[in-house]
């Protein structure tokens, strides 16, 4: 029974096979695979690019590269409500048929041959699909060529997107082109939030855009309307009471600019997107717009000083996402360089980039924030900083020396932890144009003497935010769903959670030089962590804030470079930046930073130095140190030494007499901080100059820090009149004299805080320098003639 079965299959297949029709259409097809193989269609069109804003509302818009308001509509853009009535109105079988309708082909062939002219078409929408990508002359060739495109669309794509294509490029008169397009350009929504009656107008005037011009013929275009709205109505496409209300529906249409918002960020999304019609930001247009608002207004007050160019950047710290991006006050503004993106201009950061080289500092144990710094004049090297305010604090802690941004300890800092390891960090937390430059970058780094942006500044404190992680910021989310990203992407470590905790505390202190003298709500002041900055010749201000929802980087300058005498941190970015928070985040219900319960922990320091108590360090204070990392110290800020009972005599333990040695305790302060206080005629307890009779010459301890000339240095003279040179040291405060050699020769005997001139002639120099505890130093430096 089986095999009967399979026998008639066989017979049947093979005359199946044998039959001339079967072999016409395998030829057919073959030669048709053939053709399409080697003359594809081409959909590849240059849309109109589209920025849109995190909920899906369009921000810019920007012609085609053919000049062309051509926007490209997605598939969930075409409503029910559109697909049925363009289907009912250009190709009822559009689901049916493969391209083309041979039914209506040959019912449009006999009435144009009837009536002897052209009556009526039967192009189907994919043919017609086909005559917008590849417009021809109206002929019986092109006709063909029309229908192989038709059958070869079909092939290759589904019905929606056949669909899609089409309304993306039907014509609407000028250079505007696709449904969406006239959605957007005549009644200002995409076409998801159109009417019945919108939808009907834009149906039906691709036929006819020359005659159908919205907001010129207003009233014809209504006519017409209500025509196919009856056809609507007759043929039940639509219930009655949806057609009444589009009948009674006024038409308020007419030709509107195309949206420019957010013009720096769009440009800079279009260039890196060349190829993508549609490109969803990151930004919240409410959040866009209060920024660009309040640096409009704030740049319209500052204009008065000079001071013409502002930006800001406003970064979701929890997904990274930027929600605000203004590259500058007035895009429009061609005279101040509008069109400038601050966002992305290189500048120097002035002192922002102090509280890294503080992280980097506490994670290499080099210091806790109770350690007291140095803040006197010192020279390094040749290079001598100073504070903005040009005054000196003495020894003040390290929280101090941040909060208040103050110069020379963050150099010292720098010296210590060492500059190849701040920028090493740096280039780590994707600073380019500090990778650029490492080879030239010194000490003056952390004093705003290198290149940085506005975008990198505000990734890095973000990082911060984020417990000294720092990753990319996102410009785009994901299309329509745009989820928040979660805070779980593996970002660069540049400091540890207990360093950025420790930051992070320090810069929520608001009794600090950089609070805004002028601020006008400051009632009202945020609770955030910020930082200042103001560059070399006050060209730039910066102040860069973060609390637990946002980080918000500003600065405020001139794209020219010019230096404005008002422009500082403190006093011009800041009250931007507190206006930004009171506005965008005013009494966050996020709560504040937690400290990390890991490692860090509190202990007793002493007061004086930070460091662990010590034999004479009374009234200890606690301090935040990170266990197993911070430096553990005893406290040496106080120095025993055997003196005569007067207490005018010192004793090394080489002269010390059997009886009436008196063990007293005397500032064991360091050169630098000797000097400074005698030049500020501070008084300290000076230790007593040691026993004259003491036969016992000791150099175990370094000698005087030669402070000028610079060690290695060449120095050029005029030989006619060569100006005088001055030497200058820092010695020890139990030095009561400084003995000067030139090339191994004594020039002088001083005091230590004495300033030596001497006349040098050409070649090498030797410079030494002893105390009278025959303790020296010495240098060496090449002398030329100009």
């Amino acid at each position: 029974m089986i095999g009967s079965i399979l026998g008639n299959v066989r017979v049947i297949a093979k005359r199946i096979w044998q039959s001339p029709s079967v072999k016409v259409l395998l030829v057919a097809l073959v030669l048709f695979f053939c053709v399409d193989f080697s003359f594809p269609v081409k959909t590849t069109i240059p849309y109109s690019t589209l920025i849109t804003a995190r909920d899906g509302s369009i921000l810019h818009v920007f012609l085609s590269r053919d000049d062309k308001w051509r926007m490209y509509a997605e598939l969930p853009e075409i409503t029910p409500t559109l697909r049925d009535a363009i289907l009912f109105k250009e190709d009822k079988y559009f689901r049916y048929h493969f391209g083309f309708n041979p039914v209506a082909m040959v019912r449009a062939a006999g009435r144009n041959l009837l009536s002897g002219r052209r009556t009526s078409g039967a192009s189907t929408i994919t043919m017609q699909t086909v005559r917008l990508l590849e417009p021809r002359q109206r002929t019986y060739r092109s006709k063909l060529i029309e229908l192989f495109r038709a059958v070869q669309l079909e092939v290759h794509y589904s019905k929606d997107e056949i669909l899609q294509l089409y309304l993306n490029l039907i014509p609407y008169g000028g250079n505007i082109e696709g449904l969406k397009s006239a959605s957007l350009l005549y009644f200002g929504k995409p076409p998801k939030l159109l009417s019945l009656a919108e939808l009907t107008t834009l149906t039906i005037i691709p036929n006819r855009p020359s005659s159908l011009r919205l907001g010129t013929n207003n009233a014809f275009v209504v006519q017409e309307r209500n025509r196919w709205l009856t056809r609507f109505r007759t043929n039940h496409l639509f219930n009655d009471e949806t057609i009444n209300d589009a009948l009674n529906e006024p038409l308020i249409a007419y030709r509107r600019s195309a949206p420019q918002l957010a013009p720096h960020l769009s440009r800079r999304l279009r260039a890196e997107n060349p190829d993508s019609p549609i490109i969803h930001a990151s930004l919240q247009p409410a959040t866009q717009a209060t920024a660009e608002q309040l640096v409009r207004n704030y740049s319209n007050r500052i204009r008065a000083h000079n001071i013409h160019n502002s930006a800001v950047l406003v970064v979701d710290n929890r997904t990274r996402e930027v929600i605000a991006y203004v590259g500058s006050s007035d895009f429009g503004n061609a005279f101040d360089g509008g069109q400038v993106d601050g966002v992305r201009a290189i500048r120097s950061p002035g002192s922002a980039l102090k509280p890294l080289l503080y992280g980097l500092a506490f994670d290499a144990g080099a210091i806790t924030p109770k350690t007291k710094l140095n803040d006197v004049p010192t020279n390094f090297s040749g290079y001598e900083p100073d504070n903005y305010d040009r005054k000196f604090n003495g020894p003040v802690t390290a929280e101090f020396a941040l909060a208040n941004s103050l110069n020379i300890p963050a150099v010292a800092l720098l010296k210590e932890v060492g500059t190849p390891v701040l920028i090493a960090t740096l280039r780590k937390a994707g600073f380019s144009t500090i990778r650029k430059q490492a080879r030239d970058l010194g000490l003056s780094m952390i004093l705003g003497g290198c290149g940085v942006t506005l975008e990198e500044m505000t990734r890095l404190y973000t990082g911060l935010a984020n417990g000294g992680s720092v990753n990319e910021l996102h410009f785009t989310t994901q299309p329509a769903t745009a989820r928040p990203r979660p805070n779980q992407e593996k970002g660069v470590s540049v400091v540890s959670k207990e360093a950025a905790y420790l930051i992070t505390n320090t810069l929520t202190q608001i009794t600090r030089p950089d609070l805004p003298n002028n601020f006008d709500n400051s009632y009202h002041l945020p609770r955030i962590a910020w930082k200042t900055g103001t560059s070399y010749g006050r060209r730039d201000a910066w102040s860069i804030g973060y609390n637990q929802r946002y980080t918000i980087g500003v600065w405020v300058g001139n794209f020219s470079g010019i230096g404005v005498a008002e422009l500082s941190g403190a006093n011009t970015a800041t009250p931007l930046l507190f206006q930004l928070f009171n506005a965008l985040d005013y009494n966050s219900p996020n709560g504040w930073f937690r400290k990390p319960a890991s490692s860090l922990s509190m202990r007793l320091v002493c007061p004086e130095t930070g460091d662990i108590p010590g034999e004479f360090c009374a009234n200890p204070i606690t301090d935040y140190c990170i266990m197993g990392v911070s430096h553990y110290r005893r406290c040496q800020h106080r120095k025993a030494v055997f003196t005569n009972a007067a207490g005018t005599l010192s004793y090394c333990a080489h002269c010390r007499p059997d009886s009436g040695a008196v063990r007293r305790s005397y500032a064991n302060l360091s050169p630098e901080v000797a000097v400074f206080y005698q030049s500020r005629h501070i008084p300290f307890d000076k230790m007593p100059p040691h026993n004259p009779a003491c036969e016992r010459v000791f150099g175990g301890n370094a000698g005087p820090l030669i402070t000028s000339l610079n060690d290695g240095s060449d120095y050029f003279i005029n030989p006619k009149q060569p100006a005088d040179l001055e030497l200058g040291c820092q010695a020890a405060n139990d030095v009561e004299t400084v003995f000067w050699y030139l090339n191994d020769k004594l020039y002088r005997k001083a005091k230590p805080t004495e300033a030596i001139f001497f006349k040098p002639q050409p070649g090498p120099l030797k410079i030494s320098c002893a105390d009278d505890k025959g303790r020296y130093s010495d240098l060496r430096v090449m002398i030329k003639n100009e």
